[in-house]
């Protein structure tokens, strides 16, 4: 099979640990699995080496690994963004698929997407899935961007053709489905809910006094650790707004940005002299496992207006911590949902930094409330966001595909 995404390993956040842990998985069920993507370059927004190749063709963990160089903006989002995808749309386009027996599209990046689907029809007629982690529809309204009639409905048309046009539509929330469904018109029959799943060990083991000490965190402070992508969506000014009223009433709570992202810049101008408020760039792997683990609560924040786009892929990962999650999000939005039925935390509204202050005041108090939410998240992890759920469905739908192609195959060959 071919996996068509522009992100994957090593990149620690957003959709590439669950495209690498797809393509990883089914190699080691015996399945020829070769990806075609990009060069590592999220959420920095820029290339892990600084003059990557054009090409370059490695297997890392059983799978072939395909990369090509993609146009990659200094500043992501509208024009530019749509210039990027293209430009590895046209990649894709230009790259061999082997004969796959299925083939396999990340959404984001869309626009990249729709072009390898139009090379699945026409040049190697194999089955297509595409594997939707954000819905771009509803990021355009939710966000603001782009004038109805114009970005908008032409990123409306190709997003609905791309889904309507595949053999199946994986989605990786029930709210998806119901989107895709009814806003875009997709078969419900062709749509399959797989959910995300935790890639961070269970069994992860951290010294948390020597960890905090190594980054600075005091025994004394309540650390509200906010970790992956700074983005427009994620809203992040409100939360240096909470810690500059933390700091203004001397409070012993200290909120912590960890990543990066095209706000990076913005919010540390935001940030700078606010006490109560620290920003860290992102790490490796195992250090990203102990900041998170070191930590009293994480927190997502979203963008007011943001409701119903994305999934916060960074949910699976704190829901393994045990520790309680704070979001601020907007009443009804899928962010809320998770954390409500997972009961793993507080929920307030978003863009409301006196309310996510006194949120993480009131956890800080409150041990015992802390210690439960935590659990409580833990085991929602463990009896619904399993790996081995997540990659038994994939793999099952995938199956079905791939037999209904070898018996078409059979019956055009005239072969019994």
């Amino acid at each position: 099979m071919t996996i068509v995404g522009l992100n994957f390993g090593p990149e620690s956040t957003g959709i590439a640990p669950y495209t690498g842990g797809l393509a990883r998985e089914l190699a080691s069920r015996s399945w020829r699995v070769r990806v075609l993507s990009g060069f590592p370059h999220y959420p920095q927004w820029r290339f892990a080496e600084r003059h990557p190749p054009r090409s370059r063709i490695s297997v890392e963990d059983g799978v072939m690994v395909v990369r090509r160089r993609h146009r990659l903006p200094s500043k992501p989002g509208g024009v530019a963004r749509a210039l990027s995808e293209l430009s590895f749309g046209v990649a894709a386009i230009c790259t061999r698929f082997a004969k796959p027996d299925v083939v396999v599209l990340v959404s984001p990046a869309l626009i990249s997407s729709a072009a390898a689907l139009v090379k699945a029809r026409l040049v190697t007629r194999r089955p297509v899935v595409v594997w939707v982690q954000d819905l771009y529809t509803l990021g355009l309204r939710e966000l603001g961007v782009g004038r109805p009639g114009l970005s908008s409905r032409l990123i409306g048309a190709i997003e609905k053709w791309t889904l309507r046009s595949a053999d199946a539509v994986v989605v990786i929330h029930e709210r998806f489905r119901d989107t895709v469904v009814e806003e875009l018109g997709v078969r419900p029959a062709s749509v399959e809910v797989v959910r995300n799943w935790s890639h961070l060990d269970d069994d992860w083991q951290v010294d948390r006094d020597a960890s905090r000490a190594a980054l600075g965190w005091d025994s004394s402070e309540f650390v509200v650790l906010h970790a992956g992508n700074m983005g427009v969506k994620q809203g992040l000014e409100n939360v240096v707004d909470a810690a500059r009223l933390a700091a203004a009433t001397g409070s012993r709570v200290r909120f912590v940005l960890l990543g990066d992202g095209n706000q990076r810049s913005t919010l540390a101008e935001l940030a700078a002299g606010v006490a109560n408020v620290e920003m860290i760039a992102s790490l490796p792997d195992d250090e990203f496992r102990d900041a998170l683990a070191s930590a009293d609560a994480l927190l997502v924040n979203e963008r007011a207006g943001v409701a119903g786009m994305a999934v916060p892929s960074k949910l699976t990962s704190y829901f393994s911590t045990g520790l309680p999650v704070i979001a601020a999000t907007d009443p009804g939005s899928v962010t809320e949902s998770e954390v409500l039925l997972a009961g793993a935390g507080p929920v307030v509204p978003a863009g409301d930094p006196q309310a996510l202050l006194d949120a993480a005041v009131a956890l800080a108090g409150d041990a015992q409330r802390a210690r439960a939410m935590g659990a409580s998240g833990r085991r929602f992890r463990t009896e619904r966001l399993t790996a081995a759920a997540s990659f038994d469905t994939f793999a099952q739908l995938l199956e079905t595909l791939a037999r209904g192609r070898r018996s078409t195959a059979t019956r055009e060959s005239g072969t019994a």
